[in-house]
């Protein structure tokens, strides 16, 4: 068996309706001036009014900031951070999709340990306590909730910085399923299928474990059955349900195992071109799987035969590499990178930035600027 170190930072309070319960829980923590962090989207949507009328039942001052986009970068942190700094706030509340979970972890290492994102780019580099958070995702897509990691770009160079630390994980993580109602339709389809991706990589990374196993098999059996019957019938509580705990456990899953070539190859397209990240992970998704089968066929198998599947061939990743392709087709999601404005030309200057990403170091194939580059050309 594989040794590894487990231990869950992050209690989970899962099930519709759960909103009711921030108060009560922020109450336990101590919670008196709040920030919430949250995009604008969330202001639109009344679940900002919703959160802020709960948590000022149960006496907590509540200060809200917005001033960040997707994929938050460190201008956005640091605008976040001089907002806070007067206000003598005790903790943080994360609402939203990833880049408000981020931007709220973010905000925390710069308040409480000073200095520059750049700081805690890697793993453990704080130094001081942090506040304490409570994440309560509105997507399920990205896992944040789970993780004490944020993934930060540079606003200079648009590196993808991922900085992490335990004291960075939230206290409390907050599903209510509820919330993910008021997603549009693309939001459904992109962050659903970057948590399937989430599924599929972390369950062959050279650093998956035993117990990283049990969470991505449990992710993709809930995302794959359900991710069409919640673009079908965006009403569906219980379809809602079970893609917003598969994303949580995929989440779990990272926490433990990491990514691999897919996600490695999709941040260079985002720093580029701007291309969403959960339409970058299926413009690659099914490509990486078929580039990496001949060195992880027989546990592609093992998630075919999950979703109810077998190969034609017996090339269990080829097979698996097609449903996903179905489930890209049910999103409305693009397919081919020439068909979101790539150009040919960048791919070597691409695969050379996707061979220093830090999550292709745990790909199953041994993963440099010549396999980004054939990764590359295979998807466009």
């Amino acid at each position: 068996m594989v040794p590894f170190d487990f231990q869950t930072h992050t209690r989970v309070v899962f099930g519709e309706g759960t909103i009711a319960r921030l108060g009560d829980l922020a109450r336990e923590l101590g919670f008196r001036r709040s920030l919430l962090v949250a995009d604008a989207g969330l202001v639109e949507a009344g679940h900002v009014g919703e959160a802020s009328k709960i948590l000022a039942g149960a006496g907590v001052d509540v200060f809200c900031f917005h001033d960040f986009d997707e994929n938050p970068d460190t201008d956005m942190i640091e605008r976040g951070r001089d907002f806070a700094a007067s206000l003598r706030i005790d903790s943080i509340i994360g609402l939203g999709g990833g880049s408000s979970m981020d931007c709220a972890k973010g905000i925390n290492f710069l308040l409480t340990n000073g200095g520059t994102m750049r700081d805690y780019w890697g793993y453990g580099k704080a130094t001081k306590s942090m506040l304490p958070m409570i994440g309560i995702p509105t997507t399920a897509g990205t896992g944040s909730e789970a993780q004490c990691y944020a993934l930060i770009s540079d606003a200079k160079t648009h590196v993808k910085m991922a900085c992490g630390d335990p004291k960075a994980a939230f206290r409390v993580a907050l599903l209510d399923p509820r919330l993910t109602v008021s997603q549009p339709a693309s939001v459904t389809a992109t962050t659903g299928f970057d948590a399937i991706a989430h599924a599929v990589e972390t369950y062959v990374t050279t650093r998956r474990n035993p117990l990283s196993d049990i969470f991505s098999r449990e992710a993709w059996r809930l995302l794959e059955r359900n991710y069409e019957r919640v673009l079908a019938d965006p009403s569906d509580i219980g379809a809602r349900a079970a893609m917003q705990l598969g994303a949580y456990y995929a989440g779990l899953a990272i926490e433990n195992s990491m990514l691999g070539a897919t996600h490695a190859c999709a941040n260079p397209l985002t720093a580029h071109y701007g291309t969403a990240h959960g339409i970058a992970i299926a413009l690659l998704l099914p490509t990486v799987v078929r580039w990496n089968s001949s060195e992880v066929r027989d546990r592609y198998g093992e998630l075919l035969l999950l979703a109810g599947k077998r190969s034609d061939n017996g090339d269990a990743g080829e097979g698996l590499a097609l449903r996903l392709e179905e489930l890209i087709a049910a999103g409305g999601l693009p397919g081919g990178l020439g068909s979101v404005g790539i150009s040919k030309n960048d791919l070597p200057v691409l695969a050379r930035e996707a061979a220093d990403q830090w999550t292709g170091r745990y790909n199953p194939r041994p993963f440099g600027a010549e396999g980004a580059l054939e990764v590359y050309e295979c998807a466009f």
